[in-house]
């Protein structure tokens, strides 16, 4: 059994929000969404004993009013229009980047992803008047756009997230992004605030192409592009070299931190190979920098078994449990019962049925990166 690392207890038990919208919703079965994520995670944590009901909150749908604290309302309407036609107009496709191959009209194309930004926004309510730590395994989609769909995110519950926790009176607010793109829809809406100390890590020349170690979000962001093959010892170098040391000297009052799981070497988008034990290393050092942490899912994450692992595995370290090193006959069986929802991928390696933690991806940390954090540890 592997345990979190010791740290303070925390004023509140730690809180997880999640919804049975995510069952069975799909984005199609050509789309890489199509997989389950949110349930799978839901179901291992239920199966592990650790999901009991006082620490669970079932997310609200938000309503459009609140969904205007950035999204414009036309588009607002246009997603719900979109979802009661079952199809998206020429003009919702021209306009708001609906019903197309990356964000399709689906059943639930405007009730999942409300659903999304209302857990978001509950945690940051929650958060605001009492200091802890909620997971929200269903948020992090972080490049919707405020009149747009984007990068198969239709709402951006990072950005409502955060403007709550404003509207509350926090002014120092850090947000860490370990997805494998670039948070472009983050930075779009605080870059030049001073109160959102924001840092993405993402891989080098992949969509949307944003994010370069150059770009400083008009003050407010680290970027930091990273080459593919990324391992274990290069996100720890970057934990030390680059987050730590940003997110201590902002002394933030809340910390939101995004969990993308296509960083994970099994993830079929990207070419980066981190085990799902870097996420967890860098919670441990994270979590003590702020009071409030807000710890989301992500728009990625794409391989059904490695993403439920991983945030299962955050749960779990979060609520202060004791990580199995081999899981028992029920949490297994919810692992065997995934598939990819079509296609010709392969099946899982047998540790990603009957593991949590993936063994250590170490290796070299590379000279351009040790570069790349040393020019953006002069700003």
């Amino acid at each position: 059994m592997i345990q979190g690392p010791p740290r303070a207890p925390a004023a509140v038990a730690p809180l997880f929000i999640g919804s049975e919208i995510y069952r069975g919703s799909s984005y199609g079965p050509a789309h890489p969404l199509r997989v389950p994520r949110v349930s799978t995670v839901m179901d291992l944590a239920r199966a592990l004993g650790w999901l009991p009901s006082d620490r669970f909150r079932t997310s609200p749908r938000a309503k459009p009013a609140a969904l205007s604290l950035w999204h414009d309302p036309a588009y607002i309407a246009a997603l719900q229009a979109a979802e009661g036609l079952g199809e998206a107009t020429p003009e919702m496709r021209a306009r708001h980047n609906l019903g197309t191959l990356s964000n399709p009209v689906f059943p639930e194309v405007y009730r999942r992803p409300a659903t999304g930004a209302g857990g978001t926004m509950l945690a940051a309510e929650l958060l605001a008047a009492t200091p802890g730590v909620v997971h929200v395994p269903g948020g992090g989609t972080h490049h919707g756009l405020p009149d747009r769909a984007n990068g198969f995110c239709y709402l951006n519950d990072v950005v409502l997230g955060i403007k709550v926790l404003q509207r509350a009176g926090l002014t120092r607010i850090a947000y860490v992004d370990l997805d494998a793109h670039h948070s472009d829809g983050v930075e779009l809406a605080f870059g030049g605030d001073p109160g959102v100390r924001m840092i993405s890590v993402h891989e080098e020349g992949r969509w949307p192409f944003t994010g370069r170690l150059t770009d400083t979000g008009r003050g407010s962001a680290f970027n930091l592009p990273v080459p593919r093959g990324y391992n274990d010892s290069e996100a720890r170098a970057v934990m030390h070299g680059l987050i730590l040391p940003r997110v201590a000297e902002f002394r933030p009052e809340a910390l939101v931190l995004q969990c993308g799981a296509d960083s994970l070497t099994e993830d079929p988008l990207s070419r980066l190979t981190l085990s799902n034990r870097a996420y967890l290393e860098a919670l441990a050092a994270l979590v003590p920098l702020a009071p409030r942490v807000m710890v989301l899912g992500g728009g990625g994450g794409y391989n059904p078994w490695s993403v439920g692992r991983l945030w299962t595995a955050i749960w779990g370290w979060l609520s202060g449990r004791e990580l199995p090193d081999r899981l028992p006959e029920a949490a297994s069986a919810v692992l065997r019962g995934l598939g990819w929802g079509g296609g010709a991928r392969p099946g899982p390696e047998p540790a990603l049925l009957t593991t949590l933690l993936d063994p250590p991806r170490e290796g070299p940390v590379r000279p351009e990166l040790r570069d790349r954090l040393a020019l953006l540890a002069r700003r």
